[in-house]
């Protein structure tokens, strides 16, 4: 007899991902849980962008909508429970429509939010206070970086959303929390876990960790692809987790895919920088857990150890870095290196000397051959590209000064794309 668990399975690893997930794990087998994880740091500023240009009431993931509308009746009559970040940066505002999904749906289900990531109005007095924001990756601070926050939000843990689930919801709408969370809190839910029951919650934070990309744990951006039988319906993973923290990882039958030692291997050391996985409820020592294949499309993993969370939290804040413009240039013929010296100079003396931005990117891509059979093979790529504080200086005055040079320098150039308007850069930086 098996053991006593809970299943949950995870339809998104990004916002954009397969919009036909959602039903298709709820329709596909028997799940407990699903969940769905929508924001990498930089969808933050793509929903704030959002807020900017279609009010304050946005700034969700509005794809999530659609995927409720299809599953909601499905997970009230099946009493499947939903945690999802989709909140993003107004998950009230997100609990409020899946209300009126719900509504017009005539279903009785609770819905839950949470907040409280959003550092935004607090910056000034943390500051005060002595926090210090300084990015963990190139030990820069804020205040030397000189660009403007325009999002800033720690990354909640699990305990949360546990509350909501004890308090009864059967939906969970999340903001910036870690995307093991929303596994997390309802493996916690379901055994009642202690927040100093390490081990077991190590454990699910490793399944979540597995689980948090979607289909990079069922063979999805897996180096060793042709050990895949077929990339057809990639199923999306689901991970069965036990009262002590052991997890078993799948996918629903009759799904393309795989999950493999491989597979679940490969996804669990993305994206960390040693084996001790730090997440605000818990540190998961990866080095100390068991990888084993049960059965085809079935993994094990145990062992895994747990211990104190660190008592600081990683914060996202996306800075506005400027504008940046830039263009493709493709250069034919003799004398390539030459030809991009002329250009380069010529161009940067007619637009005042690259000293005047901020950042200049100059690169020359030798594509073309030694001795070409074709015209195409005779050709390189100079890409040039300017950022500045300044919009109108990186803006299509810039673009035309290139367009400018067609019958007055080299020979045999032509511009790969037509001319463009300078764009916003937006700098992540996790602090």
């Amino acid at each position: 007899m098996e053991k006593e668990h809970i299943k949950i399975a995870n339809c998104s690893g990004f916002y954009g991902d397969k919009l036909s997930a959602a039903k298709d794990l709820v329709e596909g087998g028997p799940i407990d849980v699903l969940t769905g994880d929508y924001l990498a740091e930089l969808t933050m500023t793509i929903l704030y962008s959002q807020k900017i240009k279609r009010g304050e009431d946005k700034g969700y993931v509005g794809t999530f909508l659609k995927q409720v509308k299809e599953i909601a009746e499905t997970c009230d009559k099946e009493n499947i429970k939903i945690v999802t970040n989709a909140g993003g940066l107004n998950p009230k505002s997100m609990a409020n429509e899946i209300e009126k999904i719900l509504h017009e749906q005539s279903l009785n289900m609770k819905v839950a939010y949470i907040d409280g990531d959003d550092l935004m109005p607090r910056m000034e007095e943390l500051k005060k206070e002595g926090q210090k924001f300084t990015n963990i990756e190139k030990n820069v601070s804020i205040e030397k970086s000189g660009y403007m926050p325009l999002t800033s939000n720690a990354y909640l843990g699990a305990w949360g959303i546990k509350e909501a689930l004890d308090l009864g919801a059967d939906i969970v709408v999340c903001p910036r929390v870690t995307d093991a969370a929303v596994v997390i809190g309802p493996a916690a839910w379901k055994f009642n876990w202690e927040r100093d029951n390490f081990d077991a919650l190590a454990g699910a934070l490793a399944a979540g960790h597995i689980i948090e990309c979607g289909c990079q744990a069922t063979g999805g951006n897996y180096s060793f692809f042709k050990e895949v039988p077929s990339f057809d319906n990639v199923g999306y993973p689901i991970a069965e987790i036990f009262e002590d923290g052991s997890f078993n990882i799948t996918k629903h039958a009759g799904t393309g895919g795989l999950v493999s030692k491989g597979t679940v291997t490969a996804q669990l050391l993305y994206e960390i920088s040693s084996p001790a996985y730090v997440n605000p409820d818990v540190v998961s020592h990866f080095d100390t857990l068991k990888i084993e294949e049960l059965e085809k499309d079935k993994v094990h993993v145990s062992g895994c150890r747990g211990s104190s969370p660190p008592k600081d939290h990683k914060v996202c804040i996306n800075l506005a870095g400027g504008f940046r413009n830039g263009m493709e240039i493709i250069l034919t013929g003799l004398d390539i290196e030459e030809k991009a010296k002329v250009f380069t100079e010529v161009l940067f003396n007619s637009v005042g000397g690259q000293e005047q931005f901020d950042e200049v990117f100059i690169e020359l891509q030798r594509t073309d051959k030694e001795n070409p059979t074709t015209n195409e093979q005779a050709m390189a790529s100079l890409v040039i590209s300017v950022k500045s504080s300044n919009q109108e200086l990186v803006g299509r005055l810039f673009s035309a000064k290139i367009i400018e040079l067609a019958l007055a320098n080299i020979p045999g150039f032509f511009a790969e794309s037509g001319p463009k308007s300078s764009g916003p850069v937006i700098y992540i930086g996790r602090h």
